[in-house]
Parts: structure tokens; sequence; C-alpha cells
């Protein structure tokens, strides 16, 4: 069976410091010039991303767009 990585960018109002890196492990956060924060990272299943989703609801984040970027398969197929 085949398990697809999912690589997401997460865009939120505000801008978050490095502080926060720690929080979002695997994320890596950037800044942006127009005040927002990219959150760019991998995502395992759609629970994943729920969790991560949660997260940032609990934050208090205003969430702007969630795009997936590409999934990168990993394991082998069963036939």
């Amino acid at each position: 069976m085949t398990t697809n990585t999912h690589t997401y960018q997460v865009r939120l109002g505000g801008l978050l410091d490095d502080n926060w890196a720690e929080w979002f492990d695997g994320f890596t956060l950037a800044g942006d010039v127009d005040g927002t924060t990219v959150l760019t990272g991998p995502v395992a299943d759609q629970a994943a991303l729920h969790g991560l989703l949660r997260r940032l609801g609990a934050l208090g984040a205003t969430l702007i767009s969630v795009n997936e970027l590409h999934r990168e398969p990993q394991g082998e197929e069963s036939p």
C-alpha cells in the first residue's frame, strides 16, 4: 500500500516570529511583506491536517488560505 505525504502551505494573518517554529514541528515559518505568516510543511493525512487547523484555531490565528503544494508517495504499492 502506498501512503502519501502532502506538503501544505498555510497563510495566516499577522506575523509569527521564529519562537513559534517548535509549536509547528516540521513546518517552516516565513513572514511575508504583506504582514502575513506562511507555514509550509508535511502533513501525513486528513486527520493531521485537521489537527493543525485546530491548533491554529486555538492560537486565535486568522486563517487566510490552505493550499496543497504536492504529494510525495512513500512506501510501495501492493499488487
